[in-house]
């Protein structure tokens, strides 16, 4: 039997509707990030040990001079001034985008990655999971970078991923008005591209990552411009 016009369309329709929706899945949902819950955890962490100073001091103390009631009233006041301080301590700004280039090669992974997380609530959902996903990546390159000279080519390399590239392609979205990011120019709409170039960079930043950690810093030092070539075009 031929098939007729309509169940060629809805078969067609079911293929595409399945394609999106494998394209929804190509962006699984990433782990959550340590570094996420990092600062209340820190903050707990302070808390704690300055609560156990205290009370070990009170303790030696008290072994040397009786402390009564009112040295323990005291040491009280003391624990919970300190919790309070530590609790309400204000937390300490991402660094500005014009400062990540001026950042030490060995906290620039950290310093962008916290960059990176102050622009993701802006950014659609896809584009939030590969963030999350960078983020990983950049945790991973902290200790590789502690022992590489900072003037070295494979440091430059580095520097120009994640301090220059990463962050301008953020930008370069960014200055999209938000009605049109959804609009497709050249084939693709600029959320597309933002997925895409994020897309990218993880697989670079990845790359570097293997390359550190196998010692293959010729590699690194001589990687070619493909990001840059690739998406200079479309900041447009």
């Amino acid at each position: 039997m031929t098939p007729s016009p309509e169940t060629d369309e809805a078969v067609a329709s079911a293929r595409g509707s399945l394609e999106r929706i494998q394209g929804r899945d190509a962006f699984p949902v990433a782990p959550a990030r340590p570094k996420r819950t990092s600062g209340v955890v820190k903050r707990l962490a302070a808390i704690g040990a300055a609560n156990a100073v205290i009370l070990i001091a009170a303790v030696v103390l008290g072994l040397i001079v009786p402390l009564g009631i009112f040295g323990a009233l005291g040491v009280i006041a003391l624990m919970i001034a300190a919790t309070l301080a530590i609790a309400l301590m204000p937390a300490s700004r991402p660094i500005g985008y014009e400062k990540l280039r001026e950042s030490d090669i060995r906290s620039l992974p950290a310093q962008t990655g916290r960059w990176l997380d102050a622009q993701r609530p802006a950014l659609p959902a896809p584009a939030r999971t590969l963030v999350d996903r960078i983020g990983v990546q950049l945790d991973t390159l902290t200790p590789q970078l502690a022992t590489l000279d900072a003037d070295a080519p494979a440091a430059t390399e580095v520097r120009k991923l994640v301090a220059e590239q990463l962050p301008e392609f953020v930008r370069g979205y960014q200055k999209v008005p938000a009605g049109l990011r959804t609009v497709p120019r050249n084939g693709k709409t600029p959320d597309a591209q933002l997925i895409d170039g994020l897309s990218l960079i993880e697989g670079q930043i990845a790359e570097m990552s293997a390359q550190l950690a196998q010692g293959d810093l010729d590699s690194l030092a001589t990687r070619g411009r493909y990001l840059e070539i690739k998406y200079r075009g479309d900041e447009s």
